[in-house]
């Protein structure tokens, strides 16, 4: 059973790396922007991976495709991907000592079967100066990201407090994915790694 991670995301390639399952990682090339935002942050992520493993699903009709999409919410306002680094600035002074919601709506699809869900982790920033910001975004790429941040590694500096899956923020909340592979067959716990 061939296996497809539809996500050029390398923190979605380590996650779904911590288990002994061999994928393949290819780009759905599916134009987010093309979808107009509801209103609703985590309808929009949900809709977003359903649309991806779609687009996957023409060149890969018979594999299992994983697909996920991940979207920051302060507020009712969403946060994508920064258009540069002002942008990015803007949204980290936005959530600066502010709860914010992260959604990832996960999709498992093979042949005509669909399955998806969507998980939320609620944050707490701390309040940063902008010179924290500045130093922040010096040593972290933040275009690829939601929100225009990443919490792994030295990016745990900025959260006070998280309350939900920490891997739903880097992008794939493991034990959605693991729910969501059982129902066509893959549970991730024969697939276990060492460590």
């Amino acid at each position: 059973m061939k296996i497809i991670l539809g996500s050029q995301s390398p923190r979605r390639h380590e996650i779904l790396s911590y288990f002994a399952l061999p994928f393949t990682q290819v780009s759905s090339n599916f134009d987010e922007e093309s979808q107009p935002y509801s209103g609703d942050p985590k309808k929009h992520a949900l809709h977003l991976s359903q649309k991806k493993a779609e687009a996957i699903a023409q060149n890969y009709p018979h594999d299992v495709i994983l697909t996920a999409d991940t979207t920051v919410s302060i507020e009712g306002k969403m946060l994508n991907k920064p258009a540069d680094e002002k942008e990015a600035f803007a949204f980290l002074s936005l959530l600066a000592g502010r709860w914010q919601s992260v959604f990832t709506g996960v999709t498992v699809r093979r042949g005509d079967k669909v399955f998806s869900d969507v998980e939320e982790t609620k944050m707490l920033f701390h309040k940063l100066t902008p010179e924290q910001i500045r130093a922040f975004h010096k040593h972290c790429y933040f275009l690829d990201k939601a929100g225009g941040y990443a919490i792994e590694k030295s990016g745990s500096l900025i959260v006070e407090r998280i309350e939900g899956c920490y891997y739903n923020v880097m992008g794939l909340p493991i034990n959605t994915t693991a729910r969501l592979l059982k129902k066509v067959g893959i549970d991730l716990w024969d697939h276990l790694k060492s460590f």
